[in-house]
C-alpha cells in the first residue's frame, strides 16, 4: 500500500486536490513531497521487516 501510495504521488502530485478537494499547502508541493518521503521510508521499512520474517521462518522450516 505505502509503495502504492509512493507511485501514485510521483505520478499524478495534484493527487490530494483532486480527490479531497482541499489544497493544504496552497498549491507549493510540500505536502506531496513528505507523502512521497514517508510513503518512500515506510516501503523500504516494511520490505526489509518482511524479507527477515521470510528468512526467519524459512531457517525454522529447514531445521
Amino acid at each position: 500500500m505505502c509503495g502504492l501510495l509512493f507511485l501514485v504521488t510521483l505520478i499524478w502530485p495534484d493527487w490530494i486536490e483532486a480527490v479531497f478537494g482541499v489544497d493544504p499547502d496552497q498549491r507549493s508541493g510540500a505536502l506531496e513531497w513528505a507523502i512521497v518521503a514517508v510513503a518512500l521510508c515506510a516501503t523500504l521499512t516494511f520490505s526489509l521487516l518482511a524479507r527477515s520474517e521470510y528468512r526467519g521462518a524459512r531457517a525454522l522450516s529447514t531445521r
